[in-house]
């Protein structure tokens, strides 16, 4: 099997192609950084993404798009950037792939935003989507597009849609938020009531559930949650991080609604586990993992 990550230098990205290699599995990567010690690289142009070199020049079987923003406040500040690197560079890919790669399975690696506010939980896949941020509905249009070319093109193609990612190498979202206000001197204070809820699932379950999908989906244009179909508090997920990092810090939250925010997730995992996944890491010992690359980054 041949394997190319779209976003190789990316948080799910690098963890995705370390896997590969570890398990002997030929992967390429892919991405606007320039890395000149591996061989199997292409480098992209980060102001107009070209990937019919891409495809023109091997013959994968798979190929996983983990490129693309994943900010939502970036994505109110900056719509058309969003827009441009996570629609806009979808349909680039699927076409290069129609034009030279047809029987290349595609995995677009898609976000719970496309549901907004749910009206009911946990969320089913086949749930009414409704975004309430540009990057959620740039999200749904790359999941349409992925519908759009299996329609029309009869591409081999599949949406999943993560939830509440973190891990090692993450440098962004809630739980390296909370550590970063720890390093300075104003009291620590998070967005929201606390009483929002989340559905964590840690980088190595994602990897996991990413590889089943590889090997197990339909490919017929459909959609997979992936997450560990577990609703959990920010509060309880900030005072989880915060007793593990150091008893003595205490927070408070502001009430205030950041816009684009969504108030409850928690995922129906039923899909992704007919597939044969099982979520493997708590949220105890993900924080922990956590904290534990903070301490050999020497961030602690």
């Amino acid at each position: 099997m041949k394997i190319i990550v779209i976003g190789s230098k990316g948080f799910i990205g690098s963890h995705l192609l370390s896997y590969f290699l570890s398990n002997k599995i030929q992967c390429w990567g892919c991405d606007v950084y320039t890395d000149y010690n591996e061989e199997r690289f292409f480098l992209l142009d980060s102001s107009n993404a070209d990937f019919n070199e891409v495809f023109s020049s091997q013959q994968f079987d798979v190929c996983i798009n983990c490129s693309g923003a994943a900010s939502v406040p970036d994505s109110l500040l900056h719509p058309l950037r969003d827009f441009t690197l996570n629609t806009l560079n979808i349909i680039k890919i699927l076409d290069a792939m129609r034009r030279y790669s047809t029987n290349c399975k595609f995995v677009n690696l898609s976000s719970a935003a496309v549901y907004g506010n749910p009206q009911q939980l946990p969320i089913v896949e086949n749930n009414s989507i409704d975004p309430v941020s540009p990057y959620g509905f740039h999200k749904q249009y790359a999941e349409d597009i992925c519908k759009e070319y299996h329609r029309f093109f009869s591409l081999q193609t599949c949406s999943v849609r993560i939830f509440s990612a973190y891990g090692a190498g993450l440098k962004k979202q809630l739980f390296w938020d909370l550590f970063s206000k720890t390093k300075t001197d104003k009291p620590i204070t998070l967005f929201g009531t606390g009483k929002e809820t989340r559905d964590f699932i840690y980088i190595t379950d994602i990897v996991n559930a990413l590889w089943l999908v590889i090997q197990h989906a339909s490919f017929k244009g459909d959609v997979y949650n992936v997450a560990n179909g577990e609703e959990v508090t920010i509060e309880t997920a900030a005072n989880l991080f915060y007793k593990i990092l150091s008893n003595k810090i205490v927070f408070s939250f502001n009430c205030e609604v950041r816009k684009g925010d969504p108030q409850n997730w928690v995922a129906d995992i039923t899909k992704i586990k007919q597939l044969g996944y099982k979520p493997s890491v708590s949220l105890n010992e993900g924080i922990e993992n956590y904290i534990e690359w903070l301490k050999e980054e020497k961030l602690v």
